[in-house]
């Protein structure tokens, strides 16, 4: 067996076999295969493609090709939830401890944020004292005490995937699903869970533009947890707008603490209700999704869910004082606002032509990219995984899709440690409105869920 040969039956189109496809992965998570015919191989499956066995024995080598982790000393069905990534997104805060309040031990690993802010651990360490890096008793002990422990993903889980998806950003072959559908799933079925609950995103700041490609990423990924033996379900949800009203670390954090307090913003406490009942059943604390849903409200409604924090925090070294001293938080130096600038319509008869200002208008649109990027730029993203986050920077939405707003309101607030990096969020932030006289619409925030029992 060689590469040559490897490449050649997949860019004629010919299927792989579980030998082939573990040779390959074998072989250049150890160096042996170079990465131009690594390149050659990506690009093969990408104008090719793989069916789903080939997805399969792709995601398993991955998977295989380090650590496993063994979660089996904690007690009960471990569920994970995994977001394919979006703006404002910032449910594992809030699903972790309504979840563990309904008696599903969560214990997850995440990752870093690389782009429009950071990603869950930096989230966290926005908290003061707040640990990521614990000992794997430490954290499987904390799992069996209060039911939740979230930690930074260790290097030894599935390394192909590091350097397979480093290979993939350089050489035009991310947008494949069976290429997305492996790197996803091979960390979430190393990482030792009994169960996943998958949020896809569709729409202006998510990966997968259009809600066809979601739903095919969704239903892919369903089926290769279902062939691995794990219960797994994906939602299909809207990204055309930023999640919530907080974009940043410190900001979503607080606004997560905010949901768990009952006083969210409604989408984010609508999506969170959703994935946190799918969890709850999917954990087998609930027959249904609708009795896992009245727990998901109970949890919130009755403080459940809010201890749960307060003990996770402390479990993990960081001050729970900041549930009720947002003070306590990393404080931006700067923060810009982004007003609602002069609206005029032009009214020509005749001769005349007179300017009248309009009264109020309604936002149409916030496009989540750009406010996404307009975070990154604030400080709150990273551009390179050299990049040091600003905890304390991001935006602040005043106004939501559907909102009425009059000349001089206030659209959205940009904070950051620096001056100029404020400004420059402000005047991006800016573009990513839209606004009509009449209201558009109603998008729904929950488009599909998808469900496959193991086997």
């Amino acid at each position: 067996m060689n590469m040559y040969d490897i490449i050649y039956k997949k860019r004629e189109g010919g299927k792989l076999d579980k030998e082939e496809i573990e040779y390959f992965v074998k072989g250049y998570t150890d160096g042996s295969i170079p990465d131009y015919q690594a390149a050659a191989f990506l690009m093969a499956i990408f104008l090719k493609e793989m069916d789903r066995e080939e997805t399969f024995q792709l995601t398993t080598a991955m998977k295989n090709s380090g650590d496993i982790v063994d979660l089996s000393p904690i007690q009960g069905i471990k569920v994970d939830k995994h977001s394919t990534g979006g703006v404002g997104d910032k449910t594992t805060l809030i699903v972790g401890p309504v979840a563990a309040a309904a008696g599903v031990p969560i214990a997850k690993m995440s990752g870093r944020g690389l782009g429009f802010s950071g990603g869950t651990v930096d989230k966290m360490e926005s908290i003061p004292g707040f640990k990521t890096a614990l000992e794997p008793q430490v954290f499987i002990d904390l799992v069996n005490k209060i039911g939740l422990s979230i930690i930074g993903q260790t290097a030894h889980v599935a390394p192909a995937d590091k350097k397979i998806y480093a290979l993939r950003d350089v050489t035009a072959t991310v947008e494949n699903l069976s290429l997305i559908t492996s790197s996803i799933m091979s960390k979430k079925l190393a990482s030792g869970s009994d169960a996943i609950i998958l949020d896809v995103k569709c729409g202006e700041g998510a990966f997968m533009e259009n809600i066809k490609d979601a739903c095919l990423l969704g239903e892919l990924m369903v089926e290769i947890g279902k062939d691995d033996g794990k219960e797994t379900a994906a939602v299909i949800t809207d990204m055309n707008q930023p999640l919530g009203k907080a974009v940043g670390n410190s900001l979503e954090v607080i606004e997560a603490i905010e949901t768990l307090k009952g006083k969210g913003p409604d989408d984010i406490t609508e999506l969170s209700l959703t994935l946190a009942s799918m969890m709850i059943q999917i954990g087998g604390k609930a027959k249904n999704l609708e009795e896992g849903r009245r727990m998901a409200e109970e949890a919130i409604s009755g403080g459940a869910a809010l201890e749960k924090l307060r003990l996770f925090i402390e479990g993990q070294g960081g001050n729970s004082a900041v549930i009720n001293n947002y003070k306590l938080f990393p404080q931006a130096k700067y923060n810009v606002e982004v007003p609602l600038d002069t609206l005029m319509r032009s009214d020509t008869g005749g001769d005349c032509h007179i300017e009248k200002e309009l009264p109020n208008v309604y936002v149409t649109e916030i496009n989540a990219k750009i406010i996404g990027m307009a975070s990154q730029h604030s400080g709150a993203g990273r551009a390179t995984k050299e990049d040091v986050v600003d905890l304390s920077a991001g935006i602040y939405l005043h106004k939501k899709v559907g909102d009425a707003v009059r000349q001089g309101e206030l659209l959205a607030v940009v904070y950051s440690n620096d001056k100029a990096k404020a400004i420059k969020g402000a005047e991006e932030a800016k573009k990513a409105f839209s606004f009509h006289e009449e209201m558009s619409p109603k998008r729904d925030l929950i488009k599909k869920i998808i469900w496959a029992e193991k086997q």
